[in-house]
Order: C-alpha cells, then structure tokens, then sequence
C-alpha cells in the first residue's frame, strides 16, 4: 500500500511531465476532491495509507488533468469572488480576470443606491450571483440563449443560496429584454478562431466555442451589446464588459457612433486592455 505523500509525488511528476505549469498544486486539489478532504488538510495526512480502491481513484483524476481536461471540471467546482459555483461544459469557466469586472462594476454606483442590473451572456451566472451577493439592495436579471448554461446558472443560483435574488431567462442578447437598467454588463465572446486555436487545451477544447468567437474580428457581439444597451439603459446608466486585444478603439467609434456621453477602455491587474464602459447621458 501507498501512503498519501508518495502517491502524491507521483501525481505531480506526470502532470509535469504533460506541461502543466503547477504540478503540485494541481494535485492537491485533485487528491482533496478525489479523497473529500480540504486542501490543507492533506498535510495532515501525508502517512495516511491509502486503499486500492482510492489510488485508483486518484490515478483516473490525474489521467484526466494529464490530458488537460479543466480542474474546474474534474473537481466540479470554481471559486469566484466569495462563491464557490458549480462548473462544467455546460458554461464557460469564471476566470479570475473576470473577477475584476466585479469591482468595476460595484465602483460605479454608491453601495446604498438600489441598482438594476441586466447580465448579458451570463453563462454559469457568476457576474450576476457575485453582484447580488456583494450588493444585497440591487435587482438583478440575467440572460443567456443557452439553455444548458441557464441550468448552470439556477444551479449555482441555489447553490448559493441566490436563487431568490437574480431573476434568469432565456434570450439572444436583447431579443427577450424590454425593461431598463442603471447597469448592463456582459463578459460576451471577444476571442478571433485565431486566437483560440492558439489557446491553451483547457480552452480551446473544453470551453463551449460560442462563448469564446464572436465574428468580424471578435467585435461582432460587443457591436450588438453596445448598440443595444443604450436603447435599456436608464439616463445615466452604464454598459460595462470584458473586451478583447486591440479591440477599445473600434469600441470608442461605436460608442461615440451610438451617443453615449462617456466611454473609455480600462486594464485589468496586468496592464492588459481588458474592459469597456459607457454611460448613457
């Protein structure tokens, strides 16, 4: 029999050896789903002997790391914020990147006000169940064509304990939409076929395609968004997205084309061009 340690180690040498970039910290997450134990708590058990049965659970969670299957969806699960989601095929997985839209979002209005919001695209509805969390006053809807990611979103929705907070249903961007909103904002697909295919496994074959490419140089969905929002938004209200590279000059066209009183494209924590807002005078 293995003890913990030693099966361990071994995990972590064959995902080094497929490339991932962390090894041991990748294996610890799986081994502590595989074993239901926290991450931590590994430590403690580092002479734990572990049974044939375990081992060759362990190997079969590793394989699939190995072949850069998503931790996110071998463990079934993903942190963001201060949530734990449930993630799977169905949606696109959070990236922390997208974390950040989150306090852009929460920095344009007083925490006091009662804010409407609309999620675009909410796909495992992260950006809608973070901003309810985190602001109790706001309203908040979410939207998504995909009925499988919907599903994902009500699930986390409960999961979270949301589910009486954000309102989901089913629509292509705007076609279902007909309220207003102080806020409207969408993490929508932005990538070219250019740069998935140069993306890593993890994305380009496991990330459902149709939240990744969007047309005419990734700009085709945050045309339609931007082109859209102004006619649901409040006076005063804002767009808010993720964007792609190379992309804030083509949107500071489309938002001075569509009237909005205030645009500029924003960086994430890397210095990356990451965001676009708006404001509707």
């Amino acid at each position: 029999m293995q003890n913990l340690l030693e099966t361990l180690k071994k995990a972590a040498e064959f995902l080094s050896r497929k490339g991932l970039e962390s090894p041991r910290t990748e294996a610890e997450h799986l081994f502590a789903a595989g074993l239901g134990l926290k991450r931590l708590d590994l430590y403690l058990q580092f002479e734990r002997l572990l049974t044939d049965p375990e081992v060759e659970k362990l190997r079969a969670l590793t394989v699939r790391r190995g072949n850069r299957e998503p931790l996110q969806h071998i463990v079934g699960q993903v942190e963001f914020r201060d949530l734990v989601l449930k993630s799977d095929k169905r949606a696109l997985i959070p990236r922390p990147e997208t974390e950040e839209l989150i306090d852009l979002a929460l920095a344009l209005f007083p925490a006091e006000q009662a804010v409407r919001v609309l999620d675009l695209g909410t796909g495992s509805g992260a950006i809608a169940l973070a901003l309810a969390s985190e602001r109790p006053v706001w309203v908040v809807e979410a939207v998504d064509r995909s009925p499988d990611a919907l599903a994902l979103a009500r699930e986390n929705a409960e999961r979270c304990g949301l589910s009486a907070r954000v309102a989901f249903a089913e629509s292509d961007w705007f076609s279902a939409v007909t309220d207003a909103y102080d806020l409207i904002v969408s993490n929508p697909p932005y990538l070219t076929d250019a740069e998935v295919a140069a993306a890593a496994p993890e994305v380009r074959q496991f990330d459902p395609l149709s939240a990744l490419v969007a047309p005419e140089d990734g700009l085709a969905d945050l045309r339609k968004i931007l082109e859209g929002a102004r006619a649901h938004l409040r006076v005063g209200g804002w767009v808010l997205c993720e964007t792609g590279i190379d992309q804030h000059a083509a949107l500071a066209a489309l938002s001075a084309q569509h009237g909005y009183v205030e645009a500029e494209g924003l960086p994430d924590m890397s210095g990356r061009p990451r965001f676009w807002r708006a404001k509707r005078g």
